[in-house]
């Protein structure tokens, strides 16, 4: 599959159709974490309809702000910065019965025009060698962010949450990923999950490319712009060998970087896997 050729329609609606896609009206690439089994307790699978995954939702509908009370979502975690909020013009919306999280991963002054533009000299690559060291920022930058979510799995194994960035890709395929590995999801699976973003952002594609199309860089640059939004089975294998090399696998980062303990990640474990069976 070319990452960077549009998806047929007919293919992307299927797809979207099924699990792990939930279809909330106004959001895309929303998915469920919950049916994956886990390597490390066997007969276990992570928890159907406890966490979900997503891009921004400045969009959502009053249909879709109802789907997500249906859900039993009661808490939304914002990832994305200030910067990015103001710049897009893409407001967290007011939902009845939900609170929204302002978590951003990046602080305003990691957008400063140096740093954006390095940033984005490295999306455009679309090399796995760039992306890691993309990685590595989130992970650098994160822990707070990151620990909030955490914390809410530990102390609220009955509300049902959901975290977003801007596309729902980087800064929440990472957090998403140490979830699984905590859970001790296979490496694999978890890299399919990151891959599946490639269909899940395709309805906001035209979107996608007008915004970057303001940015000199990407303006007359197509390529350059959908490397940004690659997203390859290989570069999430890349991503767990590195946070493993680099930061001790999950625990260690969750440890050294969130500040929670053992104790703390086994009550986190515990929340987020149940008895059954695979439905993926």
């Amino acid at each position: 599959m070319n990452d960077l050729a549009p998806l047929d329609p007919a293919y992307v609606a299927n797809i979207l159709s099924h699990p792990p896609f939930v279809t909330i009206d106004g959001v895309i690439n929303v998915r469920d974490l919950g049916s994956y089994p886990s390597e490390t307790s066997p007969g276990s699978v992570t928890r159907p309809r406890f966490l979900f995954r997503s891009a921004e939702l400045s969009s959502i509908t009053v249909e879709g702000q109802e789907k997500l009370r249906a859900l039993g979502i009661t808490k939304v975690f914002d990832l994305r910065s200030d910067t990015e909020i103001h710049k897009y013009n893409t407001p967290q919306p007011e939902i009845d019965g939900i609170e929204i999280v302002r978590a951003p991963v990046f602080q305003t002054e990691d957008y400063s025009p140096e740093m954006m533009a390095k940033r984005y000299q490295l999306y455009a690559s679309g090399k796995t060698e760039a992306f890691m060291e993309l990685y590595s920022q989130i992970l650098d930058h994160g822990g707070p962010s990151f620990g909030a979510i955490l914390r809410h799995i530990r102390d609220r194994p009955s509300e049902g949450c959901i975290f977003h960035c801007t596309a729902g890709k980087d800064r929440t395929g990472i957090i998403a990923a140490i979830i699984l590995k905590l859970a001790g999801v296979d490496n694999s699976a978890i890299a399919e999950d990151y891959a599946l973003t490639r269909v899940g952002r395709e309805p906001a594609r035209a979107m996608i490319m007008a915004r970057l199309s303001k940015e000199p860089l990407f303006a007359s640059n197509n390529e350059a712009a959908l490397n940004m939004f690659t997203c390859r089975h290989e570069t999430m294998i890349a991503f767990l060998s590195l946070l493993e090399e680099k930061y001790g696998g999950a625990e260690g980062y969750v440890k050294s970087y969130l500040g929670l303990s053992g104790d703390d990640i086994q009550a986190i474990r515990n929340n987020l896997l149940v008895s059954g069976t695979p439905c993926l």
